[in-house]
């Protein structure tokens, strides 16, 4: 066979590859259950004893997916939650910042968000896309209730219960009954950090990983890995939204201060498939320190503290200089 004649077949078969995946692509966008993300989120306030907000507020992606986002004012985190309902079972992710079930009555909304069975209320398990406190402090609310099974956040029992025996390698799958969830590990911001892939909706729920705001790297290595392996995951399945589990900025792109329980003007939740599929690329880039794009803020918080105690300590020996040296000239003065 000539050497053009192997490169011809090589370019089919390159063609026919490609025009497989674009085909599997177009029948799984085909598939996908639409849902809305029209939706005003509660701003918060500048005085919340003055202005007072629900403190959880419940939007219906569709009849089958709900958004819970937690009052700034409740806690300053503004957490969101995601519930995901199948036949047989449901699924929350996250409980939240705030474990008073008389401050955010979280369980209590939960349940009554569940359909109805035969025989009770259907199953939930209660899942956390990483083990930082914000993502799990409702916990409480729901480990005394029937049909009701929290999966602990901690290292060995995540990985033991959700099945992984590759970590972060494998990604395990989640039956909910005619609805089949991802579950894809992540790490970077944390060591157990996981995502959660909604094959019925194509919605991606990716907790502290990628997020309107501020994505704290405590692993950078780790970190690019993770978005390396998520954008390997979504180069065959679509991928209609990127929800994660906090908004911080504003309509503009620019950071709320830390700890603002009032976001006035807030940037919208959802990120997409292109913020995703650049994010290998800006954590290749990636200083170290800090790093500002339109949807999101790159920022390690150990190195940007020792960049400011060095800067600190580096302030006071100059100035420690200055004093010596102004005392000093001011002797040699004074024996003149």
């Amino acid at each position: 066979m000539t050497f053009r004649r192997i490169e011809s077949v090589r370019r089919t078969a390159i063609i026919v590859a490609l025009s497989g995946l674009l085909l599997a692509h177009t029948v799984a966008l085909a598939q996908i259950v639409p849902g809305s993300m029209d939706v005003h989120w509660q701003p918060g306030a500048k005085d919340c004893s003055a202005t007072p907000e629900k403190p959880l507020q419940v939007h219906a992606y569709n009849l089958q997916t709900f958004i819970l986002r937690q009052s700034l004012c409740a806690d300053v985190e503004g957490n969101l939650i995601y519930l995901l309902i199948g036949s047989e079972r449901a699924l929350l992710i996250d409980t939240g910042a705030v474990a008073d079930a008389e401050k955010m009555p979280l369980a209590r909304l939960v349940m009554e968000l569940l359909p109805a069975r035969g025989d009770g209320t259907l199953p939930l398990l209660v899942v956390h896309t990483h083990h930082h406190l914000d993502h799990r402090a409702g916990d409480p609310q729901f480990q005394s209730l029937p049909a009701v099974e929290v999966v602990p956040p901690e290292e060995n029992a995540m990985r033991q219960r959700l099945g992984f025996t590759d970590w972060p390698n494998d990604v395990v799958q989640v039956d909910l009954g005619g609805r089949t969830v991802d579950v894809i590990p992540t790490p970077g911001h944390h060591p157990t950090h996981i995502g959660f892939y909604d094959r019925q909706t194509g919605l991606l729920c990716s907790g502290d990983f990628l997020l309107p705001g501020r994505l704290v790297i405590n692993d950078l290595a780790a970190d690019r890995k993770s978005a390396r392996r998520l954008v390997e995951f979504f180069l065959t399945r679509p991928l209609t939204h990127v929800l994660g589990a906090h908004i911080e900025l504003d309509a503009e792109g620019n950071a709320y201060g830390m700890g603002s329980q009032y976001h006035p003007n807030e940037r919208r939740l959802e990120l997409s498939e292109h913020d995703l599929l650049a994010l290998p690329t800006a954590l290749d880039h990636f200083n170290g320190f800090y790093a500002k794009y339109p949807d999101y803020i790159l920022a390690d918080p150990v190195h940007n503290l020792a960049a400011i105690g060095i800067a600190t300590l580096a302030s006071v020996v100059l100035l420690v200089w200055l004093v010596r040296k102004w005392r000093q000239r001011r002797r040699a003065l004074v024996s003149i």
